[in-house]
């Protein structure tokens, strides 16, 4: 079994003064990947509101995704090939045109 990990992160702040009125905006978000799957942190500040906390987990494969809201959510990843997904791009836009020209 081979073992990896990753991270990244990255960081936004915005400041806009108006009318004597300045609003701010922060956002960090962190990425870290294992072999037991992936963990997405952010923090987010709007103007003099608390900072708000975020957590998501992403399991490696085939297991439940939990969010920040509490909430889990079955999530498949799925190994396809180039050739199979360039095939249901296809198909897709077909179904997709067939709606628009009201057939599907």
């Amino acid at each position: 079994m081979s073992s990896f990990f990753s991270s990244s992160s990255q960081s936004y702040y915005s400041s806009t003064s108006r009318d004597g009125k300045t609003d701010t905006h922060a956002f960090s978000e962190q990425t870290r990947t294992n072999p037991q799957g992936t963990t997405i942190r952010t923090a987010y500040k709007d103007n003099d509101k608390p900072v708000q906390y975020t957590e998501d987990r992403i399991p490696a494969r085939n297991a439940q995704l939990e969010g920040s809201a509490g909430k889990d959510t079955s999530r498949r990843i799925e190994d396809v090939s180039q050739q199979e997904a360039d095939k249901r791009y296809e198909e897709a836009m077909e179904d997709e045109y067939a709606k628009r020209e009201g057939g599907a």
